[in-house]
């Protein structure tokens, strides 16, 4: 009996010390909200960068520069899903040339209007003069993709593309008046056409991404993301036909190995 009564004295005191010693174990800090949640309604449905100061009916300063150079129609603001969108977004539908010509956009592009004037811009004063030294008009561009919520490369878990905010157009081929089609990344087109796209899209995008990129073999990426100390990025190969192969030498006739054995 006096055992069983020390067992139990014993039990309640390091049974109570180690209660009160949990007790003093502080709880973990409370996890916070994966997303930020909105402050006000304004936010909750028109997303956590609306700011109500900027909305206006009046066209910007870009608005009024691409009106004097393309074909384009200004859409309402696009919001999500997450940081998916734009504020001030145009669909592409063609390019205007100084004599009143039209580089049609196939399909028509959904961009912000920055990027819509940067393309617009490239494409008047630079790929069609280039492309008219073939001896044809430029009359459309085929559209890859333009804005599309996604990751980069459709990776998961990358970051977010510029395609995400309409700052980014895959660019696949050139059309001509007299029904040329011209795949930017084909090796059989004109090698100082491709140079001199190359050279100029470089100098006028922040972005240029093609053969040589994995993801980019059979289109050309634009886009004009901007990077800290103004980095830019160009990668485009301008590639050239791969020397022919030689064909075996051709197997002689029955009488040529007669005629040949017999000399032996």
């Amino acid at each position: 009996m006096r055992q069983l009564a020390t067992f139990l004295l014993l039990v309640l005191m390091y049974g109570g010390a180690g209660m009160a010693h949990g007790e003093n174990v502080p709880l973990p800090r409370p996890r916070p909200p994966t997303w930020p949640e909105p402050k006000t309604f304004a936010e909750a449905i028109a997303g956590l960068n609306f700011n109500a100061a900027e909305v206006t009916a009046d066209p910007t300063g870009c608005d009024g520069r691409l009106k004097d150079m393309a074909q384009a129609v200004p859409m309402p603001r696009l919001i999500g899903p997450e940081t998916c969108g734009g504020a001030d977004m145009v669909r592409l539908e063609g390019v205007l040339l100084p004599d009143n010509a039209r580089i049609a956009v196939n399909p028509p592009a959904l961009l912000s209007c920055g990027m819509a004037e940067s393309l617009s811009a490239w494409l008047r004063d630079e790929a069609a003069p280039r492309a008219a030294k073939l001896g044809s008009v430029l009359v459309a561009i085929e559209n890859y993709d333009s804005y599309d919520c996604r990751t980069r490369n459709r990776t998961p878990g990358a970051k977010v593309s510029e395609h995400a905010h309409g700052d980014a157009v895959d660019v696949r081929a050139f059309h001509l008046a007299d029904g040329r089609r011209l795949e930017l990344t084909d090796v059989k087109v004109d090698k100082p056409l491709r140079e001199g796209l190359r050279e100029t899209a470089c100098e006028r995008f922040t972005t240029v991404l093609g053969p040589g990129d994995p993801y980019h073999e059979e289109h050309i990426h634009l886009d004009v993301t901007q990077r800290p100390r103004g980095y830019r990025m160009c990668q485009w190969e301008v590639r050239e036909p791969s020397p022919p192969v030689p064909l075996p030498r051709p197997r002689p006739s029955e009488a040529e190995i007669i005629k040949h054995s017999r000399k032996m």
